[in-house]
């Protein structure tokens, strides 16, 4: 085949799509741009989420089942290559997210000769409520040995700071960190596998894949329409989570304000991973009475200690006919309640992940956290350093992994692009 019948046969297949997408644009439009806050999921889980909006899809979205989330390292050292993958990230997330391949010629509809620009294993799959959030990480702005790559350390935001040591730590430094992450959600795991393998494969060159972690099982619910779910240890989870229909609490806790630090997180918010080792064994072979007052929420209902109902007012005061807090002082949800950490409230999007064996013997699972904050410095660290001293809970898991990322507010329109704010 001539090099003219392969560009006629390219043309041909671009014009294809070109149809295409124009027919289809009157049907994904308004999977595209978001109007409304909560952004929110087809009734039957399969639809789309709007990609342009105010804030980024993903983080008030009520939480979808699946995730595969993954930390690049930046290989480039040249500004204007990183500025367009960003813009080609961005292109092929607002594609993937309203259910179309990630370049315009797809998966099959290419010349032979070329690799095609999707990978083709969603092919047939719905939109599935995917959902892609970017962020960037401290080294981003310096890396390791402190140099700005990128022109960018006088725009890294104080909130943006490492994370301290916490008492317990036992985190491995290779699944930690990264310079740029993407978490992928959505209700098919297919759906987000394929969306993240499209992004590493267009970032080849650019970026590379540092660490990413499959989850299953959301761990918290994010509006009031869901029902709380449970993590591995058969406890409901996140039962005080901020809602997606709090908006003067997310306005408090969650987004990012004018004032609070460089202009360019203005509308987003900071995103803090944990990779939790659940040690299930030992959890298994602990009495349900025990497990109740680890967490000081029953087992079935999910009430907190002493009251009826999980939505009950978890009551930190009144003691038992024995003189014995009703919730122990020791209890997780006391502990991590705002009112022993000055009123600070996260919301949580976390997932359950099992990871094969940890070669003797034990299931290598537990809880991939993920928390949204306005400042981690007043959100994240106090609970966190709370927890990590005084938890009964601690005798049961293992923090091994943590990641800080900033992810600015939302991809405005086709003419904008994940990061456009920072990079200007």
């Amino acid at each position: 085949m001539t090099e003219k019948s392969l560009s006629r046969r390219r043309a041909i297949a671009l014009a294809g799509v070109g149809v295409a997408g124009i027919a289809g644009a009157a049907g994904v439009g308004a999977a595209l741009i978001r109007e409304d806050e909560p952004q929110t999921v087809a009734a039957d889980a399969s639809g789309a989420v709007g990609f342009y909006g105010g804030a980024q899809a993903g983080i008030i979205t009520p939480a979808q089942d699946r995730l595969h989330f993954v930390a690049f390292d930046v290989l480039t050292k040249d500004r204007a290559q990183l500025v367009r993958m960003l813009k080609d990230w961005t292109a092929a997330a607002a594609r993937m997210t309203a259910g179309q391949d990630a370049g315009e010629i797809g998966a099959t509809e290419g010349i032979l000769e070329a690799p095609p620009d999707d990978t083709g294993e969603a092919i047939g799959l719905p939109p599935s409520g995917l959902t892609l959030t970017i962020g960037f990480g401290p080294t981003l702005f310096r890396d390791a040995s402190g140099k700005d790559r990128f022109g960018l350390a006088s725009r890294k935001p104080a909130a943006l700071a490492d994370l301290p040591h916490f008492p317990g730590d036992t985190i491995d430094p290779g699944i930690s960190g990264g310079d740029i992450c993407v978490q992928a959600c959505a209700n098919d795991p297919q759906v987000a596998v394929h969306a993240i393998r499209n992004l590493a494969r267009l970032g080849v060159g650019v970026v590379s894949v540092r660490w990413s972690q499959l989850g299953f099982g959301r761990t918290s619910s994010t509006s009031t329409a869901q029902a709380t779910p449970r993590n591995l240890f058969g406890f409901k989870d996140g039962t005080a989570n901020l809602k997606a229909e709090e908006t003067d609490l997310l306005k408090q806790n969650l987004w990012v304000q004018p004032g609070d630090g460089p202009e360019w997180m203005t509308g987003g918010a900071y995103m803090v991973t944990r990779k939790i080792r659940m040690l299930i064994e030992s959890w298994d072979r602990t009495s349900l009475g025990e497990q109740e007052d680890i967490f000081g929420r029953t087992k079935g209902e999910g009430a907190a200690m002493g009251q009826a109902k999980e939505f009950d007012e978890i009551d930190l005061v009144s003691r038992n006919g024995e003189g014995d807090p009703l919730v122990k002082d020791d209890a997780h949800i006391r502990l991590a309640h705002p009112t022993t950490n000055n009123g600070a409230r996260l919301l949580r999007r976390g997932y359950n992940f099992v990871d094969g064996s940890d070669g003797l013997g034990r299931l290598n699972a537990g809880l991939f956290f993920i928390a949204y904050q306005r400042d981690v410095r007043t959100g994240f660290v106090p609970i966190q350093m709370n927890l990590a001293r005084h938890d009964a809970l601690n005798e049961y898991i293992r923090h091994v992994s943590s990641a800080l990322f900033a992810c600015p507010a939302g991809v405005s329109g086709p003419d904008d692009f994940w990061g456009r704010s920072l990079f200007a």
